[in-house]
């Protein structure tokens, strides 16, 4: 059994599983069946977020909530599990003032069938709320009980401080977490100043885009096609200098690790400063053990370092 990192006072599996796909690229009985896979390998740790996915033809948002929460209760297993959504972009709940903010976490309570959110995201910031308004409103809905640990994704670098700075004086529930884009094709949207706040304050990182839209699981090969919805933004990373020397660089420590690809990729940012659980999804059943045995895989000091270099 992987260990356990913490996020907070949450125990959390050290691969979270993105529900980005359920709803979108994997339907309700194929998301069952990830969902069911992913628990049964001892994973504990579920990602989702309101919008998801409100870019569909057809659909509303939440649809990966509702997915997730009509799981949970046929499993009855809410309780072994550590859920994570973010709020903020939902068609009807735009923004983080006060009153949407609220309306926004009791819909998501009502799609994923639950009394509490375990850990709850500000998917992305509202410059034109006040931070004061921001975290007041969080620490309100932590205190009833609908929300246990808060946190925080996409945000410029002042708002952050000033966030932090704020619950640090007010005394209201802070940020334990930081979902951050971080992967080893893309390590300045995190690495730096970001990371340092993150480490001056103990935030603990959850990065999206684990595996670069999934260049990083190396099917994106000169000359491959790949079907996939995200194929274009995966593949752009072949034509840069910086992609090929890192997938050269994954492809002979894979080798020498017998294992995936997409493993290497991973426990390389779960070996990284502040990472306590990467995200990565999977939309069908194959894809989702290499991204499981990350939680068993340890890196060489001298294996990370080559990827390291390889990805500066």
């Amino acid at each position: 059994m992987a260990d356990t990192k913490k996020i907070g006072d949450l125990d959390v599996f050290p691969l979270a599983l993105g529900g980005n796909v359920f709803g979108w690229t994997a339907d309700r009985d194929r998301s069952f069946e990830i969902l069911d896979a992913y628990a049964g390998a001892g994973g504990t740790f579920i990602d989702t977020a309101d919008q998801y996915s409100a870019w569909v033809d057809g659909n509303r948002g939440g649809e990966s909530e509702t997915i997730i929460g009509d799981w949970t209760a046929a499993r009855r297993n809410r309780d072994d599990l550590v859920i994570a959504s973010k709020g903020g972009r939902h068609p009807d709940h735009q923004g983080l003032s006060a009153p949407v903010m609220k309306a926004a976490v009791d819909d998501s309570l009502k799609r994923l069938r639950t009394d509490r959110i375990d850990l709850y995201y500000t998917h992305f910031d509202d410059p034109s709320v006040p931070v004061e308004e921001i975290m007041t409103t969080l620490d309100e809905l932590v205190t009833a009980g609908k929300i246990r640990q808060i946190a925080v994704s996409n945000i410029e670098l002042d708002r952050l401080e000033a966030s932090l700075e704020f619950s640090q004086r007010e005394g209201t529930a802070r940020y334990a977490a930081i979902q951050p884009h971080y992967n080893l094709v893309s390590r300045d949207t995190y690495e730096g100043e970001r990371r340092a706040i993150a480490e001056r304050h103990g935030l603990a990182a959850v990065p999206y885009y684990g595996l670069a839209s999934g260049f990083l699981t190396g099917k994106y090969r000169p000359g491959a096609s790949v079907d996939s919805v995200r194929a274009g933004g995966a593949a752009k990373h072949l034509d840069t200098e910086r992609g090929r020397k890192v997938l050269a660089a994954l492809d002979i420590v894979a080798e020498e690790q017998d294992k995936a690809v997409a493993t290497i990729a991973l426990a390389w940012l779960a070996a990284q400063p502040t990472v306590a659980a990467p995200i990565a999804s999977a939309r069908t059943l194959d894809q989702l053990p290499p991204l499981i045995d990350m939680a068993d895989t340890a890196l060489t000091d001298d294996q990370l370092q080559r990827l390291t270099t390889a990805s500066a």
